[in-house]
This record gives C-alpha cells, sequence and structure tokens, in this order.
C-alpha cells in the first residue's frame, strides 16, 4: 500500500510523545513492504530538536504554512491509506475536514487517535466540537489504546469501525544497554508536563521522593525546570531518543505515570512502557484497567494504586527482583507486542475494511 500519514512528527520526539508509535508502525509497515510518507508541520521547535535523520522506512515530508499543507494534501491525493492522526499541534481542524475530501473509490481514509480518552471527553463536554459531525464520515477510527471503552465510545458517536493499534516495542531502537551513570537512580520517571498528568505527577513521583529523602530520584521531560521538588530529585531536561536506552537501563526502577484522562478508560498503556521494557527495566506503573494484557503485575510489572504504593516499592525493592521483573517484562515483550505484531494485525484490520467496501 501507499500510505500517507498526516501527524505531528517522525523525526522529532521534542513535545511529542507518540513519535517512537509512529517510528515503531512505520518501520514495520515498511518492512512489510508498504511505502509511507510522513507529512509533519514544522512546530514547536521540533525540528530544531530532531532526535533522527529522514529514516529509510519513510519520506518525510515538513511543511511550514497552509500553502505547503494544502500542496502536502493534494500529493497525497492518490495513497491507498491516508491517516490524519489526533495531536499534529497546527491546522487539525483543517486536516481532519480536508482529508476527508481526499476519499476515492480505492482510498481508505482513516482518523488515528493517539490521545484517544482526550478526543472523546473533549467531543462529548462540547457538543459543538467540529470533530464530532465528522467521526462517521471516516472510514476507520484507529486508537493506539483505550481498549473496549474507547471503541464503545467512538461507536457511540458515530464510528463505523473502531479499532485499538495498541503502542509496542520497536527492538532495533530500544533494547538493553550497559548501565551509565548519569541515570543512576532509585527511580526514574520521564514524562512532559501536561495539564492532566501534573497532579499525578505530584502523587505518584514527588510525594514519594519527599517521603524518602536517602534515596535518589531522576525526573526527564519537557516544563518540570520551575516544578518545586525536593534535594533528591535530579531534573534532567528534555531526554533525548538516543538516550532512552541508557535511562531505562540504568535506575534501579522506572516509574509509568499515565495521563488522567488513560488512566480513567484504562487499556491504554503508553509508549514508555515498551521501551522500558525493551531496555530491561523493573516498571512500577500507577494502577489502571487492562494492565495484565500486556505484563503480568508482581511478576513483570509492579503495580501502585497512589504514592504511598510507589514508596513502598521502591524501599523494598532490592536489586535482585528488580533484575527479574525487568527480564520477564522484557521477554514478555519481545515475544508478544512488537510493531511487527501490531502491522501484521492493522494489514488485516485494513484488508477486512476493503473487503466490504
Amino acid at each position: 500500500m501507499n500510505i500517507a500519514f498526516f501527524g505531528s512528527s517522525l523525526v522529532s520526539a521534542y513535545w511529542n510523545g507518540a513519535a517512537t508509535y509512529y517510528r515503531g508502525l512505520c518501520r514495520a509497515l515498511h518492512d512489510r513492504g508498504h511505502s509511507i510518507t510522513f507529512y509533519e508541520p514544522d512546530a514547536y521547535e521540533r525540528q530544531a530538536h530532531r532526535d533522527i535523520e529522514d529514516p529509510d522506512y519513510a519520506r518525510v515530508v515538513v511543511y511550514s504554512g497552509e500553502e505547503e499543507l494544502m500542496r502536502a494534501l493534494d500529493e497525497a491525493k492518490g495513497a491507498d491509506l491516508i491517516a490524519k492522526t489526533s495531536g499534529v499541534g497546527v491546522f487539525d481542524e483543517l486536516l481532519q475536514d480536508a482529508v476527508l475530501a481526499l476519499k476515492r473509490p480505492s482510498t481508505l481514509v482513516v482518523f488515528w487517535d493517539v490521545d484517544a480518552p482526550a478526543t472523546l471527553d473533549r467531543v462529548q463536554q462540547d457538543p459543538s466540537d467540529p470533530f464530532k459531525s465528522l467521526i462517521a464520515r471516516y472510514d476507520l477510527i484507529l486508537t493506539y489504546g483505550g481498549g473496549e471503552p474507547v471503541v464503545n465510545a467512538y461507536r457511540a458517536l458515530g464510528a463505523r469501525v473502531c479499532v485499538p493499534i495498541y503502542n509496542a516495542l520497536d527492538p532495533t531502537t530500544h533494547f538493553p544497554v550497559p548501565p551509565d551513570p548519569r541515570f543512576d537512580a532509585d527511580l526514574a520517571f520521564l514524562g512532559n508536563r501536561l495539564p492532566d498528568r501534573e497532579a499525578r505527577v505530584d502523587e505518584f513521583f514527588l510525594r514519594p521522593a519527599a517521603d524518602l529523602p536517602h534515596k535518589r530520584f531522576l525526573l526527564g521531560g519537557n516544563g518540570w525546570r520551575d516544578k518545586q521538588r525536593t534535594l533528591n530529585v535530579t531534573y534532567l531536561g528534555h531526554v533525548y531518543t538516543r538516550e532512552h536506552n541508557a535511562f531505562n537501563s540504568s535506575p534501579r526502577a522506572v516509574l509509568n505515570i499515565n495521563r488522567a484522562s488513560m488512566a480513567r478508560y484504562g487499556f491504554s498503556p503508553p509508549t514508555r512502557i515498551f521501551e522500558a521494557a525493551g531496555a530491561g527495566a523493573c516498571l512500577i506503573t500507577d494502577e489502571w484497567q487492562g494492565i495484565e494484557l500486556f505484563l503480568e503485575p508482581e511478576t513483570e510489572i509492579l503495580v501502585a494504586r497512589d504514592g504511598d504504593a510507589v514508596a513502598e516499592h521502591v524501599r523494598s525493592l532490592t536489586v535482585e527482583r528488580a533484575r527479574a521483573i525487568g527480564r520477564n517484562a522484557y521477554r514478555r515483550i519481545v515475544s508478544e507486542h512488537t510493531y511487527a505484531h501490531r502491522a501484521a494485525q492493522l494489514e488485516k484490520v485494513l484488508a477486512a475494511q476493503i473487503n466490504t467496501r
């Protein structure tokens, strides 16, 4: 297939948590013989903070304004699959409508939601949201998480078909490496500062750090520089993708904190869970429904219902147990949850849609 993606960025993870999801899927689809063009805006300083050069598995087209975007849309007309993702960051309303104008008998047009809980909350709270009237016009809604709660919510809004294509591991980019002293800590967390994440970071990361003054904590991600924190919390700022393996392989444990909406819907493991497990990290995660579909609690991942539980895990976790949990998680993810698995699933989903047209 000739696939056209309109997304936030393939080449930069700067203020762009979905980058590794896009990269993993595009690489896996390319490996299966598909041709991919990724159209992304020059926005939010992402091009100035590239993690990678243009990859060999996708052609990258960067547009700077509406005129260049319209040329990109015109170029994408001949694609077999046109995907507009959520959260491009600029021209989202224009794009979500414009891609539908590209529908042809031989073209599937899909909305690919990389933050479905937030999208659904927004649409449900604002009946006049322009996206609401467009949902039923897409051939397919794809999401990168959410399970049955998200599928049912999208169907209730008129979606023809909604299928989660979950995050996964790209073992060619995320894998175990020797520990790096820069990232030595008892617990590390990596995530950008966002409105519906901050309170949960306070609870699940900063409060345990305050309760355990003799333990070492690492905080990575954009936006936290002026955040009040205890002296045992080291702030790293933006951590480039090329450093993620060392960041995940070095601490005794790595913390996952879902955004509030994702935790509420459940079944939404973020990319960082798969990245960390792929590096053999011992993961501690906040509690959310559906964890066991990806990793088994206690043997492959540790679950915490609140900050007190995080503190207890950090307090009691031995080096030996942390290594065992990390090994178990690595084996599970590599055997069941790689982007090769997701690409094969996507092909089946698209084939079913083509056969029913």
